[in-house]
């Protein structure tokens, strides 16, 4: 992360600041605004992982893998004949907080702060799959993306989707 003298200035004071409104945290702003200061790079690459960044495709692939299980729910709702599809299956379980994490930051984002999707239960550990899930979503896009009705799937199709 490069920054000139201003910004790391700015910076540091508002980890200093941070410190006096998240006592709780205080001693991590303290770590921050000490490699802000002295500019510390190695160190600084650490902060830019802290402020991480999504690209517009990633974020419209999170959202397409968020409205795909909405439309397995939906679809399932609406099936006369459930078949043997055990409802837990076609829950958003969210992703692994230790190997996803961005991914994981981006879903609480759009439910917590924008709203959207709050019908999905987050459970005890807030989208936290705990098990990498990005390549099964994406396995279960490619299918759900050939269904014809993609939001009003089949029991088979539903069956296809979940077992990608």
């Amino acid at each position: 992360m490069e920054m000139t003298h201003a910004q790391r200035l700015i910076l540091s004071n508002q980890y200093q600041m941070m410190t006096l409104l998240d006592p709780d945290n205080a001693v991590r702003y303290r770590r921050y605004q000490t490699i802000v200061e002295r500019g510390y790079g190695l160190q600084l690459r650490e902060l830019d992982r802290e402020f991480g960044e999504l690209s517009e495709a990633v974020c419209r692939g999170i959202i397409d893998v968020m409205e795909m299980h909405h439309a397995l729910h939906e679809s399932w709702s609406n099936l006369k004949e459930k078949a043997d599809i055990d409802p837990r299956r076609l829950q958003f379980l969210g992703f692994d907080a230790a190997t996803e994490a961005r991914l994981l930051g981006y879903v609480r984002f759009m439910v917590n702060i924008e709203g959207r999707y709050t019908h999905f239960d987050s459970g005890t550990h807030g989208f936290n799959a705990q098990t990498p899930m990005a390549e099964k979503y994406q396995r279960m896009l490619n299918v759900w993306h050939t269904c014809p009705r993609q939001y009003h799937l089949s029991a088979n199709e539903i069956a296809q989707i979940i077992n990608a």
